[in-house]
């Protein structure tokens, strides 16, 4: 009996392992797809008519699927004016 208990986490593992492969190839697609969307936005294509979206939507969907892998976008003047006030506070 304690050979069938040890069986079925091997199992759970596996379907885990699974899951999280696709839910990585999910995100990778959709950060594929929005990446795409961006950038016929800006660039335009000899014999293919350019069509000018509001990209706001697909941006949102960019920089949120970046920061389900943990990439963070910042502001370097945000974060600039956060250090001088912080600075200015101690003194």
């Amino acid at each position: 009996m304690d050979t069938s208990k040890a069986e079925k986490p091997k199992k759970n593992d596996k379907f885990e392992w699974a899951d999280e492969g696709v839910a990585t190839l999910v995100r990778v697609i959709i950060l594929a797809w929005s990446g795409a969307i961006l950038t016929l936005n800006y660039v335009s294509i000899p014999g293919v008519p350019q069509k000018q979206i509001d990209p706001t939507f697909i941006a949102s969907v960019f920089t949120g699927t970046l920061a389900t892998f943990g990439v963070q976008t910042a502001k370097k003047k945000e974060e600039e004016n956060k250090e001088k006030k912080d600075e200015s506070q101690k003194t």
